[in-house]
């Protein structure tokens, strides 16, 4: 069989579901059934990797037609492919995370678990290779339905309670506002497929309005103000899942969708002209802001993090809606830096409580003298975030804050400048009083704790943002076609 672009697309989809079905063949022996999940990951990101070295060709499947102008579609092009990398990369880390994660505390339905996992990469995949709106709202969906019983996994009255609270939010704002928007997006184009330079020019100001707030709010993934809560409310998933959440595939989906959907539906031309995107950058760094206040109120950490999530996120909306080229490229690069970043932070609260159980921020001072590499990863990821170099966090907002400017909106950058002064407030005193002050009396210690796999996944996420800081010529290299970006020799 000869591996052909056309293929591999194929792979991309097919590959978690056969990973799937090996966890379910093997669910009683443990051992087999999650070297089936790694098999799967590893030879999906192998797969991928190709399909990021041929995305500017931009190979194309059509599998059928509903209507003309409405197919079930798939097209590369090299912002998916970006992201499915991400994606099917954080997938074998998480997965061995989850190895150490799951057994060290003894989760019960880990077949089910593993299951939804290769389920939910598989949507992710579909999302990344969309080619059109018909095709990206398909899995879009599907992506919510496969994590549902992940965030739902303890079973508990806490996590049905807010399993409920994400899966009504999320499906609510899908069907009632993002459904709407693809099929006016179709009567207004004749087209749903996604187009370099958008597809949405004969629209006028107050109906491209009117489209471009249905998607804003519809991407409920993206978790723009007011439709957040369901991220907050999901992190009574176990933590390999709020991983999954926050940095390989569902809020990266929505940021992701949000973003090819300004640059491939409206393009930049037409998103200049449609006044409500200007708007909407205003909430998109309001959320920055009051996300990262709501943050620093937070004691529990994986509720810090959340909140920390929604003003991150809010970055990605903030440069699709400043539409420069400058501002679409530091979005994107938002999508790669924040994952790497928040993974790492995710993983590393997972391992705080698998080693000592503790949850609370206030509980964890001292902690660091027995989970040094756990908290000099976290410490790491934090100034990523920050977007102190050398780290990739760094890039980001280097560009946003260029955006802006270009945008002619430079009173943005403030919003960008307040967020990391806020990172540096809710996120710097967690190391420092791991590091520096003297654990509380009460507070029980295991040394050695947490298992292997639930290190050493964090420490090499921490890693990868100095050498993405070190990686910025070449993936911008790779972005700036997209965003019809000139590079500098």
């Amino acid at each position: 069989m000869t591996w052909t672009p056309e293929l591999a697309l194929g792979l991309a989809l097919a590959l978690p579901l056969a990973g799937g079905v090996g966890v379910v063949a093997f669910g009683r022996y443990p051992n087999v059934r999650e070297a089936m999940t790694l098999i799967a990951a590893v030879l999906l990101a192998i797969n991928v990797a190709y399909l990021v070295e041929i995305a500017p060709s931009n190979p194309t499947i059509e599998l059928f037609e509903f209507a003309p102008g409405l197919s079930l579609k798939f097209k590369l092009e090299p912002l998916g492919a970006l992201f499915a990398m991400v994606a099917s990369g954080l997938w074998i880390l998480n997965s061995l995370y989850s190895i150490g994660y799951m057994r060290g505390n003894k989760e019960k339905d880990q077949t089910r678990f593993y299951l939804c996992f290769t389920l939910s990469i598989a949507a992710a995949m579909g999302v990344a290779l969309s080619g059109n709106l018909i095709t990206l709202f398909f899995f879009y969906e599907a992506l919510t339905f496969s994590t549902y019983p992940l965030v739902a996994h303890k079973g508990d009255a806490k996590a049905r309670k807010g399993a409920t609270i994400y899966m009504s939010i999320l499906l609510s704002t899908s069907i009632g506002l993002l459904l709407p928007a693809v099929l006016i997006t179709y009567f207004v184009a004749g087209t749903t497929d996604f187009t370099p330079g958008g597809i949405l020019g004969a629209a006028g100001p107050v109906l491209s309005s009117v489209i471009l707030c249905l998607f804003a709010f519809g991407i409920g993934k993206a978790a723009l103000m007011p439709v957040h809560p369901w991220l907050p409310n999901a992190m009574v998933a176990p933590t390999p899942v709020s991983a999954l959440l926050h940095a390989v595939a569902v809020v990266k989906a929505g940021v992701f969708s949000m973003l090819k959907v300004t640059t491939y539906v409206f393009g930049p031309l037409t998103m200049a002209a449609t006044p409500a995107a200007d708007a909407l950058a205003w909430l998109a760094g309001f959320s920055i802001v009051a996300a990262s206040i709501i943050a620093m109120t937070q004691d529990n950490l994986k509720a810090r993090l959340a909140y920390s999530t929604v003003s991150q996120l809010s970055y990605v909306t903030l440069g699709a809606m400043l539409a420069s080229p400058a501002a679409m490229l530091g979005a994107a690069l938002q999508i790669v830096m924040h994952a790497f970043a928040k993974i790492t932070l995710f993983m590393g609260a997972g391992a705080i409580y698998t080693g000592t159980k503790k949850t609370n921020i206030s509980d964890m001072a001292g902690l660091g003298k027995f989970m040094p590499v756990t908290f000099a990863a976290f410490g790491i990821a934090s100034l990523s975030l920050i977007g102190l170099p050398p780290f990739g966090g760094t890039w980001p907002k280097f560009f946003l804050m260029q955006g802006s400017d270009q945008a002619g909106h430079p009173w943005l950058m403030a919003a960008l400048i307040g967020s990391s002064l806020l990172n540096i407030g809710y996120l710097l005193p967690i190391v420092i009083n791991a590091f520096f002050k003297k654990p509380k009396d009460d507070a029980p210690m295991r040394p050695g704790m947490p298992p292997l796999l639930a290190v050493l996944p964090p420490l090499l996420t921490a890693i990868a943002t100095f050498v993405l800081f070190l990686l910025i010529d070449p993936l911008v290299s790779y972005l700036a076609p997209v965003f019809s970006m000139e590079i500098a020799s």
